[in-house]
């Protein structure tokens, strides 16, 4: 087996250009490819960050020097393109939301399980430093047993009601987009989750354009998480304990640093940097688990995946945003 991981990338958007960029910072990875649904936007991908150029997403998923494809695609495309590298043999790295509901997530599982194929939900953070070191404080039992954890995620899109972010067709809205960073962390924080309760503005377009939500966690935590397109938010998260709570500073999805502050006056900051862009991460633990033969990261399971979609397509239930992959499984 060759030393370096031969990586394939679907789609030649923001989000792949990041995930290109971020490959050049990850030890032993190698962009050999990228595919697109047009020749010259794959060329041009590829003229800017290297690798072959496939005028079809077909062809790269096909590619015999590819070992694990990446799939950047828009949201409601994710269930056919993962399903396709999964049935030419390849193992996946699916940006989020990793599919339109968790009925399309579960086939995607069923099916990656079945052919014994790597599956992942590329939800970078959950990788961070930043939580690595939460992780560590809440465990070393110094902010005391965990009650809440409060994370927003939110900023003012200046863009048009076509653009993706607004656009049903391509899965827009603040929920999927945004609010899957806030909830995807509480979960990993206080477990799973046993009761949603959402409210959102729907604007013009029939999407959300910011969503709070209030979650129950079988453990017995609550959290508080939300998310807007339409409003600048401190994009911060907190995990309070009783004796005190830990904050991951400053836009937590990229933190650098994380603060403690006690009951008794205490405070310290711990320094987190992460490297690249952030994306290197969950490269290496992806790398990591194909290498090995794992089917699935510890980190981001296919069961955790399950259970935040699963969330999402409550929260959207009760503020009654429905996309056309919803409206496919009920005509079936």
């Amino acid at each position: 087996m060759s030393t370096q991981v031969r990586w394939g990338i679907l789609g030649t958007g923001k989000i792949a250009r990041a995930f290109a960029l971020a490959l050049k910072d990850t030890p032993d990875a190698v962009l050999a490819g990228t595919g697109s649904r047009t020749l010259d936007s794959a060329q041009a991908f590829a003229h800017e960050h290297g690798g072959a150029a496939y005028a079809s997403y077909e062809e790269l998923v096909r590619a015999a020097d590819v070992d694990l494809v990446y799939v950047g695609t828009p949201h409601p495309l994710h269930h056919a393109n993962v399903r396709m590298a999964l049935e030419a043999g390849k193992g996946v790295l699916c940006e989020k939301a990793f599919t339109m509901n968790r009925r399309q997530a579960e086939e995607l599982v069923a099916l990656a399980q079945d052919k014994k194929l790597f599956l992942m939900e590329a939800m970078w953070t959950r990788y961070l430093p930043a939580l690595a070191e939460v992780r560590r404080i809440v465990a070393s039992g110094e902010i005391g047993a965990v009650r809440q954890v409060n994370a927003d995620l939110g900023f003012k899109a200046a863009v048009g009601p076509e653009h993706r972010l607004f656009n049903p067709a391509l899965g827009g809205g603040a929920l999927l987009d945004l609010g899957i960073y806030p909830l995807s962390i509480a979960m990993a924080l206080l477990g799973p989750v046993s009761s949603v309760l959402a409210q959102a503005d729907l604007g013009p377009t029939g999407v959300d354009e910011q969503t709070a939500l209030l979650l129950r966690h079988e453990g017995g935590g609550m959290s508080v998480c939300s998310c807007s397109l339409r409003a600048r938010l401190p994009s911060e998260l907190t995990i309070s304990g009783e004796l005190g709570h830990v904050r991951m500073n400053a836009m937590f999805h990229r933190a650098q640093s994380v603060s403690v502050a006690l009951a008794d006056g205490g405070t310290r900051t711990v320094a987190t940097p992460f490297l690249g862009n952030g994306y290197v991460h969950e490269i290496i633990e992806a790398q990591r688990c194909w290498r090995a033969g794992l089917i699935e990261s510890p980190g981001m399971t296919h069961a955790d995946t399950l259970a935040l979609m699963g969330v999402m397509d409550e929260a959207r239930r009760q503020i009654g945003l429905h996309y056309a992959a919803d409206l496919a499984a009920n005509d079936a």
